[in-house]
């Protein structure tokens, strides 16, 4: 296993670039409830350098979405009668895609049985790279092997307990041994993974990059929506995944140690990351 310690950079933007040039990201997240999980992710990867980002979601819970941001363009899909992401609508889905560079799924997804058969099929079928997060990681637990059908890059942001639900392991033995499942989880399933926590950790299986920014300030709901999103808007700016996903736990990290000195750690919230991440990137 090697060990990566240099931090990619993004390269510097051309004079007579246009917003085509940086990537199209589509966010599929959002119910009834949890529609700032999606709208964080969104607004993270326009952050991040996205030109154009998407927010699809459930039919119902579009207005109050679109009503979130100004920056980002929303689209409904059918729905389950409980307000999330269903079966019927997976082939509208995967049409819709075709127009962007990447889809990060998850981010206020919900966990309806209909919901967890969206998932996983959409992750086997879609052509397109995908980063993967929050209840949809819960999804796929079910039955991982969906993630080896999938013919295009997909990354994995579990915390621990949602590693634990992948691998089949409690959250003290994922904890006790983050980087020998983080490498066996990467090997085994073809996938990238970012295991987040004190110290990320970022395996595909022959690379493991271990992150050193961040603090305790960051455990606050939506801030793993942030992340979804900034490793998104990257990978839509051609970095390839490991890259992208380097270069997003460091900066998301260090924006959240440039909260905790504006906010401090007690009071630090998931929409203290976005306004930092510009002041992370400058940093670089």
């Amino acid at each position: 296993m090697k060990t990566i310690t240099e931090i990619p950079k993004l390269p510097p933007r051309r004079a007579e670039s246009h917003k085509g040039d940086y990537g199209r990201v589509l966010v599929l997240g959002g119910s009834t409830g949890m529609a700032g999980a999606a709208a964080l992710a969104g607004m993270a990867a326009l952050r991040a350098g996205a030109g154009l980002v998407t927010i699809g979601c459930p039919r119902s819970v579009y207005p109050i979405v679109a009503s979130r941001v100004t920056c980002v363009t929303t689209h409904p899909f059918p729905e389950t009668d409980a307000g999330t992401f269903s079966t019927a609508g997976l082939a509208e889905v995967v049409a819709f895609a075709e127009g962007f560079d990447v889809v990060a799924l998850g981010p206020g997804l919900g966990r309806l049985a209909d919901t967890t058969d969206f998932v996983c099929a959409l992750t086997a079928s879609l052509k397109k790279p995908m980063v993967i997060d929050a209840d949809a990681l819960n999804a796929l637990a079910e039955d991982p092997l969906f993630l080896k059908q999938a013919s295009a890059p997909r990354v994995l942001t579990p915390h621990p307990g949602e590693m634990g639900r992948l691998a089949g392991l409690t959250i003290k033995e994922v904890q006790k041994a983050r980087r020998q499942v983080s490498a066996w989880f990467a090997r085994h399933y073809r996938v990238l993974l970012v295991l987040k926590g004190n110290g990320t950790i970022v395996c595909d299986g022959g690379r493991m990059y271990l992150n050193t920014t961040g603090n305790p300030g960051m455990a606050t709901g939506g801030s793993g929506d942030v992340l979804t999103g900034v490793i998104a808007g990257l990978m839509a700016q051609r970095l390839d995944p490991f890259d992208a996903s380097v270069l997003g736990v460091y900066v998301h990290g260090l924006a959240g140690d440039l909260a905790a000195r504006k906010f401090g750690q007690v009071s630090m919230v998931a929409t203290d990351l976005l306004e930092c991440l510009p002041q992370a990137f400058m940093a670089l």
